[in-house]
């Protein structure tokens, strides 16, 4: 279409119609429009991503540019793939122009937690399904022999991802050479500090060449952020990204609720929810401590409810393919302990960084910095000192060095198609409840967060169910307001009656009478050294047999207490009017024996394993060669 000149000769500008102006302005960015490379397209088109994220739009034209950035975007935005995206391509590019070296690292992405490296590393081989042999990846935190990460780097990995401890250790022995690195990403940055990373990061960032881009994505900005920036983007300061306005204009999908319950009762809700399916799909159970999460699992096996572990103790191996299971739906309910939540446990991790190795030694969450909740920081911090070590049980003090410093469930972990969060026990600060709640509600889904409080009167009110954890719920649960009203979300009373439960208590009294304190510690020596030998012994022979498997199931039953099968069926009188409908089976039948077996047949058999009825000597035997002249018995 010509356009008219003005009266300099010079074309006129097109003033679009009512309906093309609406067109121009109400377009959403597309993946195609980002001018990724095709084979990168035919990836997320077989992942059925749809559109990209605020995140992911904003930063890939940045990041394809050469541009430092520092992007800040809630959890479950789509961080990993905003800066993935554009450092695959401009490898595709670079080799097929052959302006560097065939074999040559150009990419290292640094992260906080085992956990996330190898969420990455997976991510990664999703995202180069089409062009897997140009782009090869290595996570330098598997746990093996030092001479097998050897010779994998020593094969020049385009992308090595690494926490920032391997990273320095392999740049230090001059197996990882830095020398060729075009891209530096920091992943959760804000927490990264949080970890004892402080000399590490100094000599990664002293070894760099000049001209590194640097990416820092961080779901906050605080000061670590400010420190990591003044040490990695050496040439100015980056392009900073701040989607927190534009994701609070966005519609919620979650929905945040809260249950005032004793501390007994919420074993009775938690039955009542899994058992009547009040909430369906995959949750995430969060609690207190390692003690807490078995004590949950021996109580919902009582009423059939399989569910699976995770906490620090458990070996690595264990973790990510319980966390793999569950996102391919093996699993629907996993107990997770956030062990940095632990009332004292944040001093006591402070005093042992220095002493500790960060591969060996769990999380440590820095509560502490951020500007617009400075105040309710302060508080906060200021409980914990006066909670102090007297608030931690021994047995915690004893085993806090064995634990994983490198290990977090409420950040870093891809947790995928989460319907529901639920925090049996109320986390110890505001920005821990952020993150725990994190978990569901990604990638534009709808998802749910319920809390469970105990208020102060009902504290330590029921000895065997109380954990010190929730004396303060009230004045966390404040706070936690207090912040998502500042945010625009709304917390508020999960309408639920109660009373409806009352047949249902005698069933709680025997199921928590049953799990006992050996009980839960049997359990958990249980599984640990049965999770020991899956993860090392049985490696190698489950990568080359994967139908076997199922034999690795993180969800069996720890028959550490007396099973009672009464309490494995929901009799029909127990159910509200009209509940009966919304159960599919199960309903109005109470086990007493099972006789699915012949009650003789099956004596005969006891027998004869103990001895008894045994066939006489030569009875039934070929009578022509069992012939005996002398008599039975005798020879």
């Amino acid at each position: 279409m010509k356009r008219k000149l003005n009266s300099e000769d010079v074309p006129e500008a097109i003033t679009p119609e009512v309906g093309e102006a609406a067109v121009a302005t109400d377009s959403k960015p597309t993946f195609a429009s980002l001018s990724l490379d095709a084979r990168i397209l035919q990836a997320i088109t077989r992942e059925k991503f749809s559109e990209p994220t605020a995140v992911q739009a904003a930063t890939v034209p940045l990041a394809l540019s050469g541009k430092d950035i520092l992007a800040r975007s809630k959890t479950g935005s789509g961080k990993t793939l905003a800066y993935l995206f554009p450092i695959i391509h401009s490898i595709l590019r670079r080799k097929a122009s052959s302006t560097r070296p065939p074999k040559a690292v150009s990419a290292l992405l640094l992260v906080p937690t085992k956990e996330l490296a190898s969420q990455v590393t997976s991510t990664i081989k999703t995202f180069t399904t089409f062009c897997a042999q140009d782009i090869r990846a290595e996570n330098l935190t598997k746990k093996e022999d030092s001479a097998v990460t050897r010779a994998r780097l020593l094969e020049q990995p385009d992308i090595v991802i690494s926490t920032p401890s391997r990273a320095s250790q392999w740049i230090s022995s001059d197996v990882l050479k830095p020398n060729d690195l075009l891209h530096v990403v920091i992943d959760e940055a804000d927490l990264v500090l949080s970890y004892g990373y402080e000399e590490d990061l100094q000599s990664i960032a002293s070894s760099l060449p000049t001209g590194v881009q640097t990416i820092l994505m961080s779901a906050t900005l605080r000061t670590e952020v400010d420190s990591l920036t003044s040490l990695f983007c050496k040439s100015g300061s980056p392009e900073i990204l701040d989607l927190s306005e534009q994701e609070a204009t966005e519609a919620p999908q979650l929905s945040q609720y809260i249950v005032k319950t004793a501390e007994d009762e919420k074993f009775l809700l938690i039955y009542a929810i899994f058992k009547l399916q009040l909430i369906k799909g995959k949750v995430i159970v969060f609690v207190a401590d390692i003690d807490r999460c078995y004590r949950i699992k021996l109580f919902l096996e009582q009423f059939g409810i399989r569910s699976c572990v995770l906490n620090s103790e458990l070996p690595v191996n264990s973790r990510l393919h319980t966390v793999d299971e569950f996102n391919r739906g093996v699993y629907d309910i996993i107990i997770a302990a956030d062990d940095n939540e632990v009332v004292g446990g944040s001093e006591n991790k402070r005093k042992s960084k220095k002493t500790e190795e960060p591969e060996e030694a769990m999380e440590d969450a820095v509560e502490d910095g951020e500007n617009e909740d400075e105040q309710a920081d302060k508080e906060e911090n200021e409980d914990k000192k006066k909670d102090g070590d007297s608030k931690q049980p021994p047995s915690k003090k004893r085993k806090a060095g064995r634990e994983d410093r490198e290990f977090g469930v409420s950040r870093g972990i891809d947790f995928r198609h989460v319907s529901c969060v639920l925090n049996f026990d109320l986390p110890t600060s505001a920005k821990s409840y952020t993150h725990r709640i994190g978990r569901t509600a990604r990638a534009g889904q709808k998802g749910m967060a319920l809390s469970f409080y105990v208020p102060r009167e009902l504290y330590k009110k029921h000895k065997s169910t109380t954990v010190p954890q929730c004396e303060n719920d009230e004045k966390v649960l404040e706070r936690i307001k207090t912040r998502q009203n500042k945010h625009g979300a709304q917390v508020d009373e999960w309408q639920f009656d109660t009373s409806k439960l009352e047949g249902f208590r005698y069933r709680l009294a025997d199921a928590i009478r049953s799990v006992t304190r050996i009980a839960v510690r049997e359990a958990r020596t249980k599984e640990l050294r049965q999770e020991l030998i899956n993860s090392t012994k049985l490696q190698r022979h489950f990568e080359e047999h994967p139908e076997d498997l199922r034999h690795l199931r993180h969800d069996t039953e720890s028959h550490a207490v007396r099973q009672q099968p009464h309490l494995r069926h929901v009799p029909e009188y127990l159910l509200p009017s009209g509940g009966k409908a919304a159960i599919k089976k199960d309903v109005g039948f109470v086990g007493m024996r099972k006789d699915s077996t012949n009650r003789i047949r099956k004596a005969r058999e006891f027998n004869k394993k103990r001895g008894k009825g045994k066939i006489a000597a030569g009875k039934g035997a070929d009578p022509l060669k069992s012939l005996n002249a002398r008599g039975r018995g005798k020879k």
